[in-house]
């Protein structure tokens, strides 16, 4: 919602590509730290252009209120930002970060002046009609956007513009209600769907043809909350990471191109880890992981006098009844009993389920960073991280990153179980709509409006 009414230099099309928002055009230093953006000529609602002035204390401001968030540890790689001139913009960083224009496209990145927006949609108020002060949290169940002209955007007059266009309503639903909806025809698109949700729509007379899955990039496992009891000793927690079946893990949910992950990071083409950066255990066959994980639980029984036993929170949902399940069933292997318990309750285990910003070792560390997490941490991965930042020297910085990885992996305080899961329902007369690995459905195009 927030990507419909507010927008920053750069944003994401139907596909999930970066493509001009309030910057009709860029380019980018040969040593790739520096960043020169060219503003639209657009004015805000009374009149006043927008300027590179306006657009550089914004960001600034942006900086500051992000600040002792993951996102605000991404942007950190940001070193200065300038007006150039009037339209102009310049944004320098540290060190080169291929994704930093996906960075920028994120939603919270967006330029307000005074509680106002200028997003591609507008929302319609009481007071003045369609009107441009525009809050992602609108205190309603339903509104309805609209999206601004073209010439009011920085663009050239499109003469079918309002033939072209049409508003777009949005319900604010629970997941049964939405899919109700949209079985008995009151609604044509719904988006947000997670794995919990997912066999709601797999049972459904209509599912077939209108559910549409985004195989996302970012982070599906287990955070460990506390080491305490069981989960004291790293080599425990490794336990229950070695005996779990990714291959059969999301069987029941019949997800066709899902990728099961032991690691937290994923491997990236253009930076193969060191050779002895995964545990010995990521290449053991399952039956010999669960032989090893057996022998540790039975220790830690024999020593303690106590069962082990692990407590999980998971969102509600028939997605998650299937997960704990088969989640339980692996545990029960190697003599470690599960007990289910609502999210937000007293837990040693709690889901993480949550698509990337950007594709990029940092985004995926930044998420484990001591000062955003409520899960076990590491403030030494968090130093390693920090000091990359500031490295100019690309082997130090893939160094300073290995190592932050070896530390997390070694603590085994999250537990890997692969990539994220989104769906949607989408009629089949809908355009504007497209799956992709950001999981990113802007509501714009889907008003008929050519982004």
């Amino acid at each position: 919602m927030r990507a419909a009414t507010t927008q920053g230099l750069v944003t994401m099309d139907t596909a999930g590509q970066i493509v001009p928002a309030l910057a009709e055009r860029w380019i980018v230093t040969d040593d790739g730290t520096s960043y020169i953006f060219r503003l639209r000529e657009r004015n805000w609602p009374d009149g006043e252009p927008l300027t590179g002035e306006q657009v550089r204390r914004q960001l600034e401001a942006l900086r500051r209120e992000l600040a002792g968030t993951s996102l605000g540890a991404d942007l950190a790689i940001i070193d200065d930002i300038r007006a150039m001139t009037g339209r102009v913009v310049e944004i320098r960083l540290t060190r080169p970060m291929p994704q930093f224009l996906r960075l920028l496209a994120q939603p919270e990145l967006g330029i307000r002046m005074g509680g106002i927006s200028l997003g591609p949609m507008a929302r319609l108020t009481r007071q003045t009609g369609v009107g441009r002060e525009v809050s992602a949290d609108t205190g309603t169940d339903q509104l309805t956007l609209y999206p601004i002209p073209p010439t009011e955007r920085g663009f050239a007059r499109q003469p079918d513009w309002e033939e072209l266009v049409r508003p777009v309503e949005a319900h604010f639903l629970t997941p049964e209600a939405a899919v109700q909806a949209f079985t008995s025809g009151e609604l044509e698109v719904v988006l947000g769907g997670t794995l919990p949700t997912l066999p709601l729509v797999n049972a459904g007379p209509l599912s077939r043809g209108n559910v549409r899955l985004d195989a996302a990039v970012g982070l599906f496992g287990l955070d460990v909350m506390e080491a305490s009891g069981f989960l004291a000793a790293a080599e425990n927690r490794e336990s229950l990471n070695m005996a779990i079946d990714r291959e059969t893990l999301l069987a029941p949910f019949n997800i066709a191109g899902w990728s099961p992950r032991l690691s937290a990071v994923p491997t990236f083409a253009d930076t193969a880890p060191a050779a002895d950066q995964d545990p010995a255990w990521y290449s053991l066959p399952l039956e010999e992981r669960i032989v090893i994980a057996s022998a540790r639980v039975a220790a830690w029984e024999s020593s303690t006098g106590e069962e082990a036993s692990v407590r999980i929170a998971l969102p509600d949902g028939p997605g998650s009844d299937l997960l704990f399940r088969e989640i339980a069933r692996d545990w029960a292997e190697i003599g470690v009993t599960s007990v289910r318990v609502a999210a937000g309750e007293n837990a040693d285990l709690e889901l993480r389920d949550r698509v990337a910003r950007y594709d990029s070792e940092r985004w995926y560390l930044n998420q484990f960073n001591c000062a955003y997490t409520q899960a076990i941490c590491s403030e030494e991965a968090d130093i390693l991280v920090n000091q990359s930042i500031r490295a100019t020297d690309p082997q130090v910085v893939r160094l300073l990153l290995d190592e932050a990885e070896a530390l997390l992996t070694e603590q085994n305080g999250f537990i890997s179980l692969g990539t994220p899961i989104r769906w949607s329902l989408v009629r089949g007369n809908i355009a504007g709509f497209q799956e992709n690995q950001w999981a990113a459905h802007p509501l714009f195009p889907l008003s008929g409006a050519p982004i």
